[in-house]
């Protein structure tokens, strides 16, 4: 089985190093080397980084939707593109040049969580479970058949990182096993029920920041799930404060938003319920505990958070 490989971020790399155990990688696609950092030094996508360990060439294509990139890959004459996180939408006849067209590695339990955050919104949404589906790729955005699905329970305390690395490692076993069995025409494509499509557009600052009429587990959720990074937001005294870690309690006796001691640590009232901020960055500081926060007078017993 030959193969071209799409794939960008850290997320996609076991894929890749799975795929070179079932398949001869002709090629691996990755977006282009972009400024990144304090000093916007060019970094190297981490899937580039792994194709290049791996001895494997490597094309970083500008654009995807000139005919080039459809020419380039039908010249290298493969049975299959697989394609996990690669960043771009691809074009018909770029998903169309290999022998039985291309296969994508999507992070969530088709139909839903169409789109590009679906990890994180598993969280927010407060789902138990989420998995991996191989589909094969059309021109919607995630509409396509599915082959397979493996399921993966989401731990209570779970947040966007941590399941984001167990997702990698499922989306390796779901090559490994699957993929030649999908190419081979062994697993039938069952077409998705658009009736329960849901979705995972990017992640956008209106949904970073922090609505505390809501109760403190749908916050806990959203904190969750934009952890580590973008991380949840939201503003005390005026500046810029970043969620990082928290915990829903059942306390009601503090308005939305209003900051109390609680421990020695920072209780925060919310809609129904508070939440115990166990570590948060304000902007231009390190992060810190609720507590040196507290204990620092960032914050103060009293003040509102999202004030404007």
């Amino acid at each position: 089985m030959r193969a071209i490989f799409f794939g960008t971020p850290e997320i996609a790399v076991p894929a890749l190093r799975a795929l070179g155990e079932v398949a001869e990688i002709v090629a691996v696609v990755s977006q282009p080397d972009r400024p990144a950092g304090r000093g916007l030094q060019l970094a190297v996508p981490a899937v580039k980084q792994a194709a290049l360990e791996l001895g494997l060439a490597v094309h970083q294509p500008k654009a995807v939707k000139t005919g080039a990139l459809a020419t380039w890959v039908r010249e290298h004459t493969v049975d299959v593109a697989l394609v996990m996180a690669y960043g771009r939408i691809l074009p018909l006849d770029v998903l169309n040049a290999p022998r039985v067209g291309s296969l994508n590695l999507h992070a969530s339990l088709l139909p839903k969580y169409r789109g590009a955050a679906p990890i994180q919104r598993a969280i927010i949404e407060g789902e138990r479970e989420t998995g991996i589906s191989l589909m094969h790729m059309d021109e919607g955005m995630d509409t396509g058949a599915v082959y397979h699905r493996s399921f993966l329970s989401i731990a209570p305390d779970e947040d966007a990182g941590h399941l984001a690395e167990r997702l990698s490692s499922l989306a390796a076993e779901v090559t490994r096993h699957q993929l030649a069995r999908a190419v081979r025409g062994e697993l039938a494509a069952v077409p998705q029920d658009p009736a329960l499509a849901s979705y995972a557009p990017p992640i956008d600052n209106a949904l970073r920041t922090v609505d505390w009429s809501q109760s403190a587990t749908r916050i806990a959720c959203l904190v969750r799930g934009l952890a580590p990074r973008p991380s949840a937001i939201t503003t005390a005294r005026g500046k810029h404060l970043k969620l990082l870690e928290v915990e829903a309690i059942d306390a009601t006796h503090l308005a939305p938003g209003e900051v109390a001691v609680q421990s020695g640590g920072m209780c925060v009232g919310t809609g129904q319920g508070a939440i115990v901020v166990l570590r948060a960055q304000v902007e231009g500081k390190r992060a810190a505990s609720g507590r040196d926060l507290v204990n620092g007078r960032v914050v103060v017993p009293g003040d509102r958070l999202g004030a404007v």
